[in-house]
């Protein structure tokens, strides 16, 4: 296994680790970030709706699964679902919580490497990843992914945005929350091109700057108003082609897989 490849599993083995939360440090150095997605509820939203509109009832990969939240979701919608990550620690909780809510019929996990899958080509109905992209070589994964789409298949994906000098520091001073792999390799712009030579269609949404700024007020109880406020303003700033790129999270919808 390539060398990238075994720093990823090792870090998100320690991360996915349900022994993590007994030691409370540790588990609160390694989760630090996770404040900043108290205002990322509309971005969250938004990629939930589309994963429940193209994947109820279809035949759908969680590409780099995690804890398998989406799969789950999708599971209980009626879709049949196959969850894949590097991490095996995050496929044995896959497994023990579909089992625990009564999924294991509609749900399978295993774990593999997202730029060599073992599927056969024209699989899937749906793909979907959160946060996943920047952890692999995106040609390889681009062409994995448009080879076991189904024609007609989308991919929705739920990424971070490389180009905000502000959020690119953070993540360089804080490398106990991510390998450094994925901190040189957060999604640009740019990347959407080698993206569009394994897709005819791209469409991206933008989400988050300005309500960034509501995080430090998060427990507060004018946090909800000042959160929708800012994110209100978001939805106006972020189409203006200048400012957009500064945005912290992306949802791509890709469509029309060109096959090899």
């Amino acid at each position: 296994m390539e060398k990238r490849k075994v720093e990823e599993r090792d870090f998100h083995n320690r991360l996915r680790d349900p022994a993590l939360k007994e030691r409370e440090l540790d588990h609160r150095r390694l989760t630090a970030n996770k404040k900043y997605y108290s205002v990322a509820t509309t971005s969250a939203e938004h990629y939930t709706d589309l994963l429940v509109t193209y994947g109820g009832g279809k035949h759908v990969l969680d590409y780099g699964c995690g804890d398998g939240e989406y799969s789950l979701l999708l599971a209980r919608r009626g879709a049949r679902v196959v969850g894949i990550d590097i991490s095996d620690v995050s496929v044995r909780n896959c497994q023990a919580r579909a089992e625990a809510e009564g999924l294991t019929g509609a749900t399978a996990f295993h774990v593999m490497d997202c730029e060599q899958m073992k599927f056969n080509d024209n699989s899937f109905d749906l793909v979907c990843e959160s946060g996943v992209l920047h952890h692999l070589d995106l040609p390889r994964a681009m062409a994995e992914v448009a080879r076991v789409m189904k024609p007609g298949g989308r991919m929705v994906c739920y990424e971070a945005l490389g180009h905000n000098l502000l959020f690119q520091a953070y993540r360089r001073l804080t490398p106990h929350l991510r390998t450094q792999h994925e901190t040189e390799h957060i999604l640009k712009l740019g990347d959407l091109d080698t993206v569009r030579r394994f897709f005819d269609r791209v469409e991206v949404k933008f989400f988050h700057l300005l309500v960034l700024g509501a995080v430090p007020f998060r427990h507060t109880r004018f946090f909800p108003a000042l959160a929708r406020a800012l994110a209100s303003v978001d939805q106006f700033v972020l189409t203006v082609p200048g400012i957009r790129r500064q945005a912290w999270i992306v949802v791509l919808v890709l469509s029309n897989p060109r096959k090899p």
